[in-house]
């Protein structure tokens, strides 16, 4: 697993909790008040590369391939996309990419969009340093809390991505519904300042992907013919199967043109390597009775896949995930047990 160091929440608590004392603290300094969060990526990617310790620990067979990439993506400020069968770690790198982020980020208490202090996008945000001032509560987000991920499928709409006008909120607050402290924020918007992944990213219907080519391009949407302006500060990653682009979805044009960089992940390129992945995934280790599995064993699981993934039989758009290897090898472990 990787290793955090996030703050405890006793760390936390020594943290600036009002605007005023957030000023006068690091965090106030001119570099830091406005630093996107691309730019931190890519800080703290260039640490962790003059100090070579691992980028991303858990992650076996993509050091002279996928990773370089990925490198690469991550200091040009990319988006990016992982194109790849099901089964090769996508979701795991992505995921993996809090690790980059730095251990606690201030906002101002109550923002749903994690909104800066020095620079508040939402109304409420704005509203509430206009009023308290210095006296602005702050609260701080661990790299966790800055993550959100969300699975594209034919029936996800742009209320759920981007957001939708609220009338019950309309009516409690007195507000006109076009005003923005009617809105109901979507993902994307509630990811501000942090990392927005969408999974199987052609299964997303087209008017989905238009709106967050808008929020990409223009840094804004339009909800139910009412403009409202997102500025948001995003890192957006996608994956998706190669296959897709075809079978069951497309990406649009403008969205793909968008993404920065697109890298292809793949399986194993040797049986060991396999055998790496699937002895560290597998749940082996079950405490009661030691299991002792043979080497000749694990490697004939492991040829089983790759033999799998040469032969005609097998549809090469399906392809065979490592999961296989690592179900079968948990199986013999069972049968081992139940005999």
């Amino acid at each position: 697993s990787q290793t955090r160091n996030y703050p405890s929440e006793n760390q936390l608590s020594v943290y600036p909790e009002t605007f005023g004392a957030l000023k006068r603290s690091a965090f106030g300094s001119p570099d830091r008040r406005q630093q996107s969060v691309k730019d931190e990526l890519r800080a703290n990617l260039l640490t962790r590369l003059a100090t070579r310790k691992p980028i991303f620990n858990g992650v076996i067979g993509y050091e002279e391939t996928v990773m370089p990439q990925i490198i690469n993506a991550l200091l040009s400020r990319h988006n990016f996309i992982l194109l790849g069968l099901r089964g090769q770690a996508k979701s795991r790198i992505l995921r993996s990419l809090t690790t980059l982020l730095d251990p606690a980020l201030p906002i101002i208490a109550g923002s749903e969009v994690n909104d800066n202090p020095f620079a508040p996008i939402s109304k409420y945000g704005k509203n509430l340093l206009n009023e308290a001032g210095d006296d602005t509560p702050i609260t701080w987000l661990d790299p966790d809390q800055r993550y959100v991920e969300k699975l594209a499928t034919p029936d996800v709409t742009v209320a759920d991505i981007i957001g939708d006008l609220d009338p019950i909120k309309a009516a409690r607050g007195g507000h006109i519904l076009g005003d923005e402290l009617t809105m109901h924020y979507g993902m994307l918007p509630r990811a501000n300042r942090g990392i927005f992944a969408l999974n199987e990213l052609p299964d997303l219907a087209g008017k989905v992907q238009v709106s967050l080519f808008n929020i990409m391009q223009e840094g804004d949407v339009q909800i139910k013919g009412y403009p409202v302006r997102l500025p948001l500060d995003v890192m957006l990653c996608f994956t998706a199967n190669p296959e897709d682009y075809t079978a069951r979805g497309k990406i649009i044009t403008p969205l793909k043109d968008r993404i920065g960089s697109e890298v292809t992940t793949h399986y194993p390129e040797s049986v060991e390597l396999g055998m790496a992945i699937t002895n560290q995934e597998a749940w082996t280790a079950r405490g009661a009775g030691k299991v002792r599995v043979p080497d000749f064993i694990a490697e004939v699981i492991e040829r089983v896949a790759f033999e799998a993934r040469i032969d005609k039989r097998i549809d090469k758009r399906s392809g065979v995930s490592q999961r296989m290897p690592i179900s079968v090898l948990e199986n013999v472990v069972s049968n081992a047990e139940r005999r």
